[in-house]
């Protein structure tokens, strides 16, 4: 299986998770672990200097890619605001925007994170924007420094799986930085669909932390990343709308008149 290659890094793994929802934050050390992911997104909301017990950055292992979100931020304004924020506070240069106005849906504004992808690209982030998946939007993104594009598959959350399917097929097709399916992915086999199709990698949260055992649901969801993308560098085998014998419907043992 080929290598991922963001903002000049070079990552085996092509699973990344989130750290929100799980039942106790001890667990995601061993989550890290039975996954083998290489790139942990968090919360800036959710890191907490003050107490050890509460930070979350106490429990994401030292020698993983940190991709602190902007989860929160309702303008481009205040997603720059966060990212800066985190950078100050040792997390590093990578970034996944989020800008989310719509309480309901939890969609994201396109054009909000367009202008924080801009800022933040100049400051020398690599940024992940989180996005709706939309071809324009995307152009523009990977025009203001998009180091990678995040389309959602499904809304936050849901765990419906990928209902954004030809959409995001436009996008791979078209994008050239690797798109990363996030939001939606609720099993490990819409995991493996996503990889089969093209996408560069997957963000899975919800569906590995409310998981009677996450640490094995984090497992299966890297077999399946895993699975997907070797199938897809094997080049899958066309469709067809009638039947195709796999052997030959001629020649049987009683033919020939013995």
């Amino acid at each position: 299986m080929s290598k991922l290659q963001i903002g000049g890094t070079d990552l085996d793994s092509r699973l990344l998770i989130g750290t929100g929802k799980f039942p106790n934050k001890q667990i995601i050390p061993r989550v890290v672990a039975a996954c083998g992911t290489q790139v942990v997104t968090m919360a800036l909301r959710r890191v907490d200097l003050s107490s050890q017990e509460e930070n979350i950055l106490e429990y994401i292992p030292k020698d993983r890619i940190l991709l602190p979100n902007t989860s929160g931020a309702r303008t481009a304004e205040e997603a720059v605001r966060i990212a800066r924020m985190a950078k100050a506070m040792g997390c590093g240069n990578w970034v996944k925007i989020e800008v989310i106005s719509d309480n309901k849906y939890l969609l994201p504004d396109n054009q909000e994170t367009i202008k924080a992808t801009e800022t933040l690209a100049k400051e020398d982030f690599i940024v992940l924007p989180y996005m709706s998946p939309d071809l324009m939007a995307a152009k523009r993104m990977v025009d203001a420094g998009a180091a990678a594009v995040m389309p959602l598959g499904a809304p936050i959350g849901t765990n419906r799986g990928i209902k954004t399917r030809e959409l995001i097929e436009i996008l791979i097709d078209e994008i050239e930085v690797p798109i990363i399916v996030d939001a939606g992915i609720g099993k490990p086999s819409d995991a493996a669909e996503a990889m089969e199709m093209g996408s560069a990698a997957v963000l899975v949260n919800t569906a590995i932390a409310t998981a009677e055992d996450p640490v094995a649901m984090a497992e299966a969801f890297s077999l399946a990343v895993k699975a997907g993308r070797i199938a897809y560098e094997a080049r899958l085998g066309v469709e067809s709308h009638q039947a195709n014998a796999s052997s030959p419907l001629t020649g049987f043992l009683f033919e020939g008149g013995n």
